[in-house]
């Protein structure tokens, strides 16, 4: 049985939560990009196996976004920026999209395609930091039934890759005429849905999983998810503080190479898991 609980990689794991709620809170960009990758590196090197080590990884990343999102979440209600008519009306969508990702697709799924799956989401998302190309409105938002289905097709992506669903959720609204402070903080407020969806289902779609990983739920490691939401939640403010105050652009395009450099990581594990 593998333990988690040694002193170096506590420090590891609250380091990692750390850097991943300022960069979350700086940039605006989901910590799991950072820490899946990181994770997956950390069980793989104690003998878990690469494929199981990556379903790990993307789920213990995607149940730190319920506790994260809470605080996102506050900050952006309390500012107002918070279209809750949106998140009302697509919140059923989200979360059945999300359980049917966690309990079927994501444990059936080999963990090398989840790797490569990732791989692809973090290079996507990095480009869109380097290119920041302006989204340019189409047309105002459909109707409930439409917006339900949306939210059902962002729980499903969203819940294979680990993410909070912003990478899809944010460009769609500002295409629907959403200012984008309101598409921001609207996709926040759906990431607790969506991590709260995704991590249900994998824990049920693991249940009876024996893993050798101490502290583990099924594909959820518990000691690596306590640590890590305590840092990134104690973090993350500072991160959005400083962003106010700082032109971040640069800082985007230096987190988009290590982006680049984590997909390839992931792309590398996935072809010789």
């Amino acid at each position: 049985m593998i333990s988690l609980l040694e002193p170096a990689l506590a420090l590891q794991l609250l380091v990692l939560g750390g850097v991943a709620g300022f960069l979350a809170g700086l940039l605006g960009v989901g910590g799991g990009m950072m820490m899946v990758p990181f994770v997956t590196w950390m069980l793989s090197s104690r003998g878990v196996d690469a494929g199981l080590a990556v379903k790990m990884a993307i789920a213990t990343s995607m149940a730190t976004i319920m506790f994260t999102s809470i605080s996102s979440l506050r900050a952006h209600h309390a500012r107002g920026a918070v279209r809750w008519p949106i998140v009302r009306t697509m919140s059923p969508g989200i979360v059945a999209g999300g359980l049917l990702a966690g309990a079927g697709a994501f444990a059936l799924i080999k963990g090398a395609w989840l790797a490569v799956a990732f791989a692809l989401f973090v290079g996507y998302s990095a480009t869109r930091m380097l290119i920041r190309r302006h989204v340019t409105p189409t047309g105002a938002l459909p109707n409930g039934w439409t917006q339900a289905m949306v939210g059902a097709a962002i729980g499903f992506m969203s819940g294979l890759v680990g993410a909070g669903g912003a990478f899809l959720s944010v460009p769609f609204l500002t295409r629907c005429r959403v200012p984008i402070h309101n598409a921001v903080a609207t996709s926040a407020a759906m990431g607790l849905p969506i991590a709260l969806a995704s991590t249900t289902g994998y824990v049920l779609g693991s249940w009876r999983l024996v893993t050798p990983v101490q502290g583990a739920i099924g594909y959820v490691v518990l000691p690596v998810l306590g640590m890590i939401a305590i840092a990134s939640m104690a973090t993350a403010p500072l991160g959005a503080r400083v962003a106010h105050a700082t032109d971040t652009r640069r800082l985007s395009a230096a987190f988009a190479l290590l982006l680049y450099a984590l997909a390839a990581y992931m792309v590398w594990r996935g072809l010789t898991a």
